[in-house]
């Protein structure tokens, strides 16, 4: 069943965020910017000046009622208590941003953008202090890792992955999506349809609540399950998600051993994966040798499950879970003005 949610925008919704007391915020093209109730009532709007799209949003994690916006290559901060305009702005990037990321101190805020840089902001003393330039095409997605405010992962259209340390400007790890795509085709013995056509640009990466894994969402319509160790990280798992790109990926509902994602895709179709409890342990025995890692990863494909796969009809710009009036929900943008929101269930 869908609810709709209206009235909040007159433009394409293209990104959400939650806080902690449940208010919702969607940002949209043009510089719009909604505050909804959880009951999906607008209650306050904003429209920045310039009118550039606000691509990124994310309350803070100590304050429910701070919230940080992106908007062409300006980040703002907003008190959702007075939401006439931004308390304060800051023009970080020299190209547009297409996602921002805030450590769990609220001490920290990547933003990366068209030139594949990602600019870190020292929210306490208001000045950028590091410069992150390794992609070698748009960064589309950051985000710090929780646990350890120091360290974060980002992925672009380069079709590179990378771990990052805040102590060093170059990356600690990276790993190229297209040489993974090539072990992915020598383990099934023969060329994937369409996959010269659809090269793993990398859209979105989510980082699970433990910090040590997280999955990224590809063009070739993959989602790549990955496990940090130390300053490294390494693919465990691969499967085929949808059957055009990813464009989000979002961890959610994670207890109890479960870990849930969530995904949605150019295919218009939102879906939610199960990934058991012992696919999430780290592996008793690293393989030795690069057949012996594809035949690991092989065995590791079928403990992924697909929960529920939701036809939304529409490309997916944005997904996010929730628990909204006591019930577990994901909410969709997609290039219409509405947000659409769906029941989960029991999970």
């Amino acid at each position: 069943m869908t609810t709709k949610w209206d009235s909040g925008h007159s433009n394409a919704v293209i990104s959400l965020a939650i806080s902690k007391e449940r208010t919702v915020a969607s940002g949209a093209e043009c510089g719009e910017l909604t505050l909804w109730s959880e009951q999906g009532h607008p209650i306050e709007k904003l429209h920045f000046n310039g009118g550039d799209d606000v691509t990124g949003i994310i309350f803070s994690p100590t304050s429910s009622t701070k919230l940080y916006a992106s908007h062409g290559e300006t980040v703002s901060v907003l008190d959702t208590r007075d939401f006439r305009e931004p308390v304060e702005s800051f023009s970080v990037n020299k190209e547009e941003i297409n996602c921002i990321s805030v450590n769990e101190l609220d001490s920290l805020l990547a933003a990366a953008d068209d030139s594949g840089t990602v600019k870190i902001l020292d929210l306490q003393a208001k000045k950028v202090c590091r410069t992150l330039q390794r992609h070698t095409n748009i960064c589309s997605s950051v985000a710090f890792r929780p646990n350890r405010p120091q360290s974060l992962v980002s992925c672009g259209l380069d079709m590179q992955v990378m771990l990052w340390n805040m102590q060093k400007t170059r990356p600690l790890w990276i790993t190229n999506l297209q040489h993974l795509a090539q072990d992915d085709e020598d383990m099934d013995n023969h060329q994937s349809p369409g996959q010269l056509f659809n090269p793993p640009l990398a859209h979105s990466l989510s980082v699970s609540s433990c910090g040590n894994v997280f999955c990224c969402g590809s063009e070739d319509g993959k989602i790549r399950f990955f496990r940090i160790s130390g300053t490294r990280f390494e693919e465990e798992q691969c499967f085929k998600a949808h059957t055009q790109g990813v464009s989000q990926v979002s961890f959610f509902g994670q207890d109890s051993g479960q870990t849930f994602l969530l995904s949605g895709g150019n295919d218009g179709k939102v879906c939610l994966w199960d990934f058991s409890k012992e696919t999430t342990q780290p592996q008793k025995q690293k393989p030795h040798s690069r057949k012996a890692k594809m035949r690991q990863m092989a065995e590791a494909v079928p403990r992924v499950s697909s929960k529920l796969c939701i036809d939304h009809g529409e490309k997916v710009n944005w997904i996010l879970g929730a628990e909204l009036q006591g019930a577990k929900v994901v909410l969709v943008a997609d290039p219409s003005s509405s947000i659409s929101m769906y029941q989960l269930g029991e999970l």
